[in-house]
């Protein structure tokens, strides 16, 4: 039998002036469902393909994007050894640590943190929220996700969980392929494309305990800035930055969980990552 609260509930929604009311209550609901669903999924569920893994990780070959900057390079694949010569099918590559999809260790920015090799396994596993501003950064390349961003978000999703790694839908991974658009440089040199602000970086971090964040171009700060303040935070603060991240299109504002699979360089302050997104096969976890 119905309890008393929940006829009263839809006594309530029946009225015109509290339909807003039941909208959120109706979204909230739908939230905690994407929760539960994304908590319920087992690691023998992603053995069994009883779950849904999106591969969020671009292939490494040398049309891949990378930083414009000194030194830099693009990726080389070469073969030293094939089956016909040698019995053996063998090669050999090369590229920077912040090449294709990748990670930036806590010592990228800030010295006297941890390097690559250092980071321990549990920060690699962490539920993840993809908070999206990619309508707003097709019309302005420099835009960057403000506090106010946050807080419409938690609003109609709820609270980012404690410990989650956030991902930024800038819209960018439309350009991938097409590297001049992708890093989208002027005249001058300077580098247009969008990112986290300072104040939205430090919240997230701070505030909500974020093991880490990442974006789908190249840098967690955005293409103009010239202080790199959102690395600083993120480094800082013993965290990690992931960039080039792949198909955030394809995932849902919450409700899965994330695997960061860097490779362990002894000193590095970064390197090639795979990075895999769970979700229950249940289409309403969508």
């Amino acid at each position: 039998m119905m309890n008393l609260n929940r006829w009263r509930l839809i006594a309530l929604c029946m009225t015109p002036l509290v339909i807003g009311f039941c909208d959120e209550a109706s979204a909230q609901d739908a939230t905690k469902t994407k929760a539960i669903q994304a908590q319920d999924i087992t690691l023998a569920d992603v053995a069994s393909g009883k779950a849904r893994i999106v591969d969020l990780t671009h292939v490494l070959n040398e049309k891949n994007a990378y930083w414009p900057g000194p030194g830099y390079e693009p990726f080389h694949l070469t073969t030293i050894a094939t089956i016909e010569k040698d019995g053996v099918l063998s090669k050999a590559f090369s590229m920077p640590e912040h090449l294709g999809t990748h990670i930036d260790a806590p010592n990228h920015f800030e010295s006297g943190q941890p390097d690559l090799s250092m980071i321990t396994p549990d920060q690699f596993f962490a539920p993840g929220v993809v908070i999206d501003i990619a309508p707003r950064a097709e019309v302005d390349s420099d835009t960057t996700l403000t506090l106010k961003d946050i807080q419409e978000w938690e609003l109609k999703h709820g609270r980012i969980p404690n410990g989650a790694v956030v991902l930024l839908h800038t819209g960018w991974g439309r350009f991938w392929d097409n590297y001049s658009r992708y890093k989208n440089q002027d005249a001058m040199g300077k580098l247009h494309f969008p990112s986290y602000s300072g104040e939205a970086a430090s919240f997230l971090i701070h505030d909500r305990m974020a093991k880490g964040l990442g974006i789908d171009n190249l840098s967690i700060d955005r293409g103009i800035s010239k202080d790199f303040a959102v690395h600083h935070i993120v480094n800082k603060a013993g965290r990690y930055g992931l960039e080039n991240v792949a198909k955030l299109e394809k995932l849902p504002a919450r409700g899965f969980f994330l695997i960061v699979a860097p490779i362990r360089i002894e000193a590095g302050s970064g390197g090639p990552t795979r990075i895999l997104a769970i979700l229950s096969k249940n289409p309403k976890s969508n």
